[in-house]
């Protein structure tokens, strides 16, 4: 008999639809066969499976058993097709009626006792359960607050093979499953760093115009102090942003069990050993999301970036730019989204001591020169702000007066946003982010504005994408200051946050 159920294959951060065909014949050889483009992890279903039966009190049909994964050109990976696969086989054996699975998205991994495990996008295998028109999804308990963030789809939570069986058989009605509580947001505040209001302001002006910041200083001068409190100057995080860091995260299997939607913006800080796969994505099989998708909307950290690789280093240039990521592999072609900030601290040189007025570098010229060459000149360009950091001083450790919180700057950092969100028409789109048309529609220089610009052309040998560059910190300062028009001092601010000076920076 032939039965029919459906499933979801995972390609990026959507979910399509598999519909999973399973034939059991009357006679023959007892064989199970897994066709359709399966991964090793779909092939092994048998074994997760039979188990999962004999653990639930039910047989193993001792049939011939073929089951096709359609479409056939779609590849087919990972344990969440094990539920979809033994209801189906039980369908084919007339052990519960075939048209009880119509409608149906199910996902979920058998283990031996028969229990049912969590597994990785169900947000996506709801999403599309949705769009397409299904009754619900039928999925692992742990994941159900996950499902239950698409709202009008019945979630059906189920912690065993029995339970779904009781379910499709008419004798269990599942509770209504809502979405997880977002966790209390506790975030370090901005009023803890001492000293540095040039720096903050610069953060505050990555934040609002979503721009990359560069911070150069001595050890212990709060390069990472000020970096681990951008998330508290950030703005909160609108419905359609969250889903989407929601399904990066649900796809990389790092949402966790029993969460709902993610509303705080991530941050991120790898290691400097990460290799490329592990910041770009990639790995084996279908290629995992990395360290830019899941700083999607946030902030990607790189402490120390001159320890980084080089070549891992020049990778983030196109993600930058884009706000994507694409990944080819013989079996797909796989795209994540990676819309981030990226902020990157920095020692002056090696020792981290160059133009200290107390402690002297021991730096040779040609170790500055190799330290230099680390991060390469189209990399430095794409840090709209770059900012010097000194050692705080004795006065600004010692002083007990409180700076300015995070709360006060983020509400001049969310009012920027809003002005954006209004010129651009979405709340997806920054000033670092629009496009150059939209760029060239919404910043209106003044005439001191522009010559001040062309000067700085000339003066700096500035290219297109440094005058750019420039424009677009440019409107993000008139956007903090509340003017509608580019103004020569905008440009100024602009270009000094930009560009460092030449003896800031050993040679």
């Amino acid at each position: 008999m032939l039965a029919k159920t459906e499933s979801v294959a995972l390609v990026g951060t959507s979910g399509h639809l598999v519909s999973v065909e399973v034939y059991v014949a009357g006679g023959g050889i007892p064989t199970f066969r897994i066709v359709g483009l399966p991964a090793a992890s779909v092939r092994e279903a048998d074994q997760r499976i039979k188990s999962a039966l004999e653990a639930s009190d039910l047989h193993w049909p001792g049939s011939r058993i073929i089951a096709n994964l359609a479409p056939g050109n779609l590849r087919k990976e990972g344990s969440h097709f094990d539920l979809a696969l033994a209801l189906g086989i039980l369908a084919g054996a007339e052990k519960i009626e075939a048209e009880r699975l119509e409608g149906w998205m199910i996902v979920g991994e058998l283990a031996l006792d028969g229990s049912v495990r969590p597994v990785r996008g169900v947000l996506a295998a709801a999403m599309a359960a949705k769009k397409h028109g299904r009754k619900g999804i039928i999925c692992p308990g742990d994941n159900a607050p996950e499902a239950a963030i698409v709202e009008g789809l019945k979630v059906v939570p189920v912690d065993n093979l029995r339970r779904a069986i009781t379910f499709l058989e008419g004798g269990w009605d599942p509770p209504a499953v809502l979405p997880a509580p977002e966790p209390p947001l506790v975030t370090e505040d901005m009023a803890e760093v001492k000293g540095h209001p040039e720096a903050k302001k610069a953060a505050e002006i990555a934040c609002a115009g979503g721009h990359n910041l560069l911070m150069i200083g001595p050890p212990g001068s709060g390069k990472s102090m000020i970096a681990r409190r951008l998330p508290g100057i950030l703005p909160a995080m609108s419905m359609q942003e969250s889903l989407d860091v929601t399904s990066v995260y649900s796809v990389a299997g790092l949402l966790g069990n029993k969460a709902g939607l993610t509303r705080r913006r991530p941050f991120r800080s790898p290691h400097q050993g990460v290799s490329l796969a592990g910041l770009i994505g990639g790995g084996s099989g279908l290629p995992r999301p990395g360290e830019v998708s899941l700083s999607h909307y946030g902030v990607l950290f790189l402490d120390e970036i001159s320890l980084f690789r080089s070549d891992v280093l020049d990778s983030l240039r196109g993600p930058l730019e884009e706000g994507r990521v694409r990944i080819a592999r013989s079996g797909a072609m796989v795209e994540y989204p990676c819309r981030f900030s990226l902020v990157a601290a920095m020692n002056p040189c090696p020792c981290g001591y160059f133009g200290d007025p107390v402690r002297e570098c021991r730096c040779s010229a040609a170790r500055l020169r190799y330290y230099n060459d680390k991060l390469s000149g189209p990399l430095i360009d794409r840090f709209d702000i770059q900012a010097m950091m000194a050692r705080p001083t004795r006065a600004e450790l010692m002083s007990r007066e409180p700076s300015e919180p995070s709360s006060a700057i983020r509400s001049r950092v969310e009012a920027a946003r809003e002005v954006q969100s209004e010129r651009y028409g979405s709340p997806l789109i920054s000033n670092s982010s629009c496009s150059k048309a939209e760029l060239e529609r919404h910043v209106r220089l003044t005439q001191e504005a522009g010559s001040l610009l062309g000067a700085l052309i000339d003066a700096l040998g500035l290219t297109g994408r440094g005058v750019d560059r420039i424009k677009r910190l440019a409107r993000t300062v008139a956007d903090l200051d509340g003017s509608s028009s580019v103004e020569e001092d905008h440009v100024g601010i602009a270009s000094g946050h930009r560009y460092l000076e030449a003896e800031a920076v050993p040679a």
